[in-house]
């Protein structure tokens, strides 16, 4: 029985929330908690470490949860939880899922008001039988119908490190089986689009009905929707419906290219080819009519070919959104895209100084170990007091630490350096959390809003921007708030802010966090333009969640960005003066 570390760590978090209804002892909750916390950043099969018997060693994983979680990985089930749930009506976890609900609020709504789903919940918030409940109110009620609203509009979509886990498992075992010859994912997830309806894969074979077998059976799978010999659909242990395509080794291009979209490009492609007097499908070319003379299409072998007999430069799948990406090629003037391994360092991490999960040297040491040069620390400011939020004298330690790090025989060695930051508030009025003295001690500065969400668009921007035109402010973090599936962007004049940081000269990041991805990706060429440059940044509460930076490349490429676009891909020697370009700027006029 296959389980991946989300899966799991779902069910633990299922089971905290239904303890936390029955009323449960809260460190009974937080136990479980914790735990799903901490199979959210492993980074191997969890079979392999429940068979090596190494669950236990896991920080925040105790005895009883090693018990539990080894039962399910082995068995595929788990009693106890099963239990729970039977006493619970099935539509009650959906409603975990909304925006601003707490197991607290859906008790009260439950054992007062009888509300198990979120047709229930929307009809006691129309009725305003909720708005009576204690602790609640109108404005929660209205709260609620919006929340069910957000809810409802992003059904069915999942954020990309969820796909990328089962896809990771699924190309890796099918590129194993002997029968499969060419394979890649398409859709949107290989356009790396932020959220991802279901995740679409595409094999050759000459023997498409055992490939088929073969991934219908797959541990992964846990319902079949539909299997035939050459297209099958299942849905995988996260909700998460993949389809499976086999066609021919010479259609295997049409294909990929086809399934990859995104449909609006597609069609640009189709009028290409009926300009040639082609026919394009997801097989093959075929000549239009029958007229004698009519020129014939070439052999096609991979992708490259087939963009070239159109006419166009390669044209890469994260591009093929219908943006000008067709004219660029034509025009031989498609930008050498940034890769993963351009990057040199990032800034925008967190330690256990404030709500991180690791130490200092931790976070430095995993740093090393993905090949950077340099990693920029940024733990929240004292007005972030949910996360520990670090005060002046708390940051001057923090400082301090990374300077007598810095001169360390390990980090010599190695070639490595951490600049010291800080993730400073933007408060009410835009001004920050730290003094411009206290920020003046600082390698650079993120700067980020955690709080006044509600604010109108002209008082959120003027905020932003005021934040934005302080000189020790080197970069702005998640510019727009989101959470992805979860939490709608806050609203802010973009354009506005773009123009404010290229005036200024302050970079802003791709906060490459799955849940957030923000800036987003359809606002960098614009920033590019302007001559903004990015930081991809992955907002690492984990030594694991350094690994998040390749979604944040994802959206770099998305958005047109180079490897000179991006300052951290800079070297050691190089990078030092980019942070501290604003400052001289600002001080020279």
């Amino acid at each position: 029985m296959s389980e991946t570390p989300t899966h799991v760590g779902e069910i633990l978090e299922h089971i905290a929330q239904l303890l936390e209804l029955k009323g449960e002892n809260p460190f009974k909750i937080r136990a479980y908690t914790n735990a799903a916390r901490a199979l959210e950043s492993l980074s191997e099969p969890i079979e392999t470490i429940v068979n090596e018997g190494r669950l236990g060693s896991i920080e925040g994983i105790g005895k009883a949860i090693t018990e539990k979680v080894t039962e399910l990985v082995t068995t595929g089930k788990l009693p106890y939880y099963e239990e729970l749930k039977a006493s619970f009506p099935d539509g009650i976890f959906e409603l975990f899922e909304l925006q601003g609900l707490g197991a607290k609020k859906i008790k009260a709504l439950h054992d007062q008001l009888g509300v198990s789903s979120v047709e229930d919940l929307e009809r006691v918030c129309k009725e305003g039988k909720a708005a009576e409940l204690a602790g609640f109110g109108e404005k929660t009620q209205v709260k609620l119908l919006k929340a069910i609203e957000d809810h409802r509009k992003h059904a069915g979509r999942f954020r990309i490190n969820v796909v990328a886990v089962l896809a990771d498992q699924l190309l890796s075992d099918l590129r194993a089986h002997e029968a499969v010859g060419q394979i890649s994912e398409g859709g949107s997830f290989r356009r790396r689009k932020e959220t991802i309806g279901d995740l679409d894969i595409l094999v050759s074979s000459k023997d498409p009905e055992e490939v088929t077998t073969f991934f219908v059976h797959h541990p992964l799978v846990e319902e079949v929707i539909v299997s035939g010999p050459t297209k099958s659909s299942v849905r995988l242990k996260d909700g998460v419906q993949c389809d499976l395509r086999v066609v021919k080794p010479e259609e295997f291009p049409f294909a990929l290219v086809y399934f990859t979209g995104s449909k609006e490009h597609n069609i640009r492609l189709r009028s290409r080819a009926l300009d040639r007097g082609w026919s394009l499908n997801e097989y093959r070319f075929t000549v239009v009519g029958d007229a004698e003379g009519a020129q014939q299409p070439p052999v096609i072998h991979d992708e490259k070919e087939l963009y070239k007999s159109l006419g166009l430069d390669f044209i890469p799948p994260e591009l093929r959104e219908d943006k000008g990406e067709i004219a660029a090629a034509e025009a031989g003037t498609l930008p050498d895209l940034i890769e993963w391994s351009n990057l040199r360092g990032t800034f925008h991490c967190h330690t256990t100084a404030s709500d991180g999960k690791n130490s200092l040297i931790e976070m430095a040491r995993a740093a090393i170990d993905l090949g950077l040069e340099y990693l920029g620390i940024a733990d929240h400011s004292k007005s972030s007091f949910q996360a520990r939020g670090l005060d002046a004298s708390r940051l001057a330690e923090q400082v301090a630490e990374i300077r007598e790090l810095n001169t360390s025989k390990e980090f010599q060695e190695a070639g490595f350096r951490l600049f010291a930051g800080t993730e400073c508030d933007i408060l009410k009025e835009g001004d920050l959390d730290f003094t411009d003295e206290v920020l003046a001690t600082l390698d650079y500065v993120v700067a980020s809003a955690h709080s006044g969400f509600t604010a109108d668009e002209k008082t959120m921007t003027e905020r932003i921007i005021r934040a934005i035109r302080n000189p020790h402010v080197t970069m702005m973090g998640h510019l727009t708030g989101r959470l992805l599936l979860s939490r709608e962007a806050y609203p802010v004049n973009i354009p506005a802010v773009i123009e404010a940081a290229a005036e200024t000269g302050t970079i802003i990041e791709i906060n490459a966090s799955p849940w957030r991805l923000d800036m987003d990706w359809r606002w960098w060429p614009l920033a590019k333009e302007k001559g903004v440059k990015c930081s991809i940044n992955p907002d690492a509460h984990t030594v694991f969640g350094l690994q998040d930076l390749i979604y944040g490349v994802g959206i770099a490429r998305k958005g047109w960005l180079t490897k000179t676009d991006v300052v951290n891909c800079l070297p050691l020697g190089k990078v030092e003066a980019a942070l501290a370009a604003k400052r001289l700027k600002q001080a020279e006029e």
